[in-house]
């Protein structure tokens, strides 16, 4: 029985990746004000439904903060619509390079051209935002999209899906939802081209997929993303912006601060500051409607085994604010953790945390913690937290991470002037503004021969009039 639902499944999804390919090869290139318009239609999406989304994600976490959901999912959305609506015309804009002098009078130009047929596939964490934001991006370059939502935020994915059906011809976006088997059978597709966000174990499984076809792929994975504090930084500064950074969704961030590296010295400091700070930011915990929940059961779980395989393994543990001694069935509360007296051999020091778990790695020189993570995979984020421009420096020019906040963490992301994307194992690629149109568009170099041309003065017969001009143009 199980097989023959699989199969359904796998024919309705080729169905409808074939009408958006159909759909695609009948109006390859959209105007830029059919592009507008698709976007448009997105915006007022989000803006007419917020208060059901709100709902739909918070149902899903089993509590998830309302004011949470506002700022890192809708604002973000809004803003990244209300950013390439305002540049689209300039960035489809085709632009004019020089002909080599050897082949003069011809000119020629760069244009970017919709590759056709998208697939995104959606992670849990920030269901809207991360839907949302690729598809903003393959719309603005006038592409066809299919978007698979995770079977782990079933209510927030049915609601999207209801909605992008009633705001969008399903021969131009279409979404798609179910289990593991339906994501496999998804990334198998012959995308024109697929991004993934996600762990980066599973995007060794969507790269395996995407190599069938040939197919281009974006991955934005995660990894050990670290707060570094320089020796002179102001402990309590650097305590709260890191705490903001790690508590927010309690802590499923792929870009959330994973671990501190921090003065030997500084260590006790740190845990008195940010003590202080998550009362001062929870004060009503674990009552508080701020603070949110873990997404399900095995996350939870999983979570719990790492803080007994670092207290197994001789780390100290210390919540920052009073855990529930006994919780309800769904309420999945983990109070802002720190952990010391870490090492390699713990599980939390392996594998990205995804959750309010801060374990602090004391260093005793500043290139000690350079080495640090340069003997690592490199991290999606990276946050260092200096007055000093010229450590500032030799920060950005001597490690590699996929972005960068200086004496702050998250809001990297949050810009749309800036690429957002991994490197190594935190992912490849990029989107966001500018960087999303070109990503999902083929920058095409087109050569334009003009009626008079010298090229048949290099056509055979070959001889001396053709080493003459081979010579001068070797130079």
């Amino acid at each position: 029985m199980n097989q023959l639902i699989q199969k359904v499944e796998e024919q309705q999804l080729l169905q409808k990746f074939n009408k958006l390919k159909k759909a695609y090869l009948s109006a390859p290139f959209p105007t830029c004000q059919e592009r507008v318009f698709h976007l448009k239609q997105a915006q007022q999406m989000i803006k007419q439904h917020e208060v059901e989304f709100v709902r739909a994600i918070a149902a899903d976490f089993g509590h998830r903060s309302s004011h949470e959901t506002q700022l890192l999912e809708i604002f973000p959305s809004l803003e990244n619509l209300r950013h390439t609506l305002r540049h689209l015309k300039r960035w489809m804009k085709a632009s004019s390079r020089r002909a080599s002098f050897w082949f003069l009078p011809a000119k020629t130009k760069i244009m970017w051209q919709p590759l056709g047929v998208v697939g995104i596939m959606v992670p849990w964490n920030y269901p809207l935002y991360l839907a949302i934001g690729p598809l903003v991006a393959a719309l603005a370059a006038g592409n066809r999209v299919m978007i698979k939502m995770s079977e782990f935020t079933p209510q927030t994915s049915r609601l999207f899906a209801k909605l992008i059906a009633q705001y969008f011809d399903e021969d131009h976006v279409t979404v798609v939802t179910g289990e593991a088997e339906v994501a496999q059978q998804f990334s198998s597709l012959a995308w024109d081209h697929l991004l993934f966000t996600g762990s980066t174990a599973v995007g060794h499984h969507i790269m395996r997929a995407a190599a069938q076809h040939l197919t281009p792929i974006t991955l934005e994975l995660g990894g050990k993303s670290p707060a570094w504090i320089a020796p002179d930084f102001p402990i309590e500064v650097a305590a709260e912006r890191i705490l903001f950074g790690k508590c927010v969704n309690a802590g499923q961030t792929c870009i959330a601060p994973d671990y501190v590296l921090l003065p030997e010295a500084q260590v006790e400091a740190f845990q008195q500051a940010a003590q202080k700070i998550a009362k001062r930011l929870y004060p009503e915990f674990p009552q508080t409607a701020d603070y949110s929940f873990i997404i399900n059961d095995q996350h939870y779980g999983r979570l719990q085994n790492l803080l007994q395989d670092a207290q197994a393994g001789g780390a100290s543990i210390l919540p920052l604010l009073p855990q529930p001694s006994t919780q309800k069935k769904d309420q999945r509360l983990i109070a802002p953790t720190l952990v010391t007296q870490v090492s390699d051999q713990m599980k939390i020091m392996q594998e990205e945390i995804f959750g309010p778990l801060l374990p602090l790695v004391p260093y005793r020189e500043w290139e000690e913690a350079k080495q640090w993570i340069n003997s690592r995979p490199r991290p999606l984020a990276l946050y260092y937290f200096d007055y000093k421009k010229k450590r500032i420096n030799r920060v950005l020019q001597e490690t590699i991470s996929g972005g960068v906040t200086i004496n702050d963490t998250l809001l990297h992301i949050s810009q749309d002037h800036l690429p957002f994307g991994g490197v190594g194992a935190s992912g490849m690629g990029h989107y966001h503004g500018q960087d999303g149109f070109e990503t999902f568009s083929k920058k095409k170099g087109v050569f334009f021969q003009s009626r008079i041309n010298g090229v048949s003065l290099l056509a055979p017969p070959y001889g001396k009039r053709t080493e003459f001009l081979l010579k001068r143009m070797k130079g």
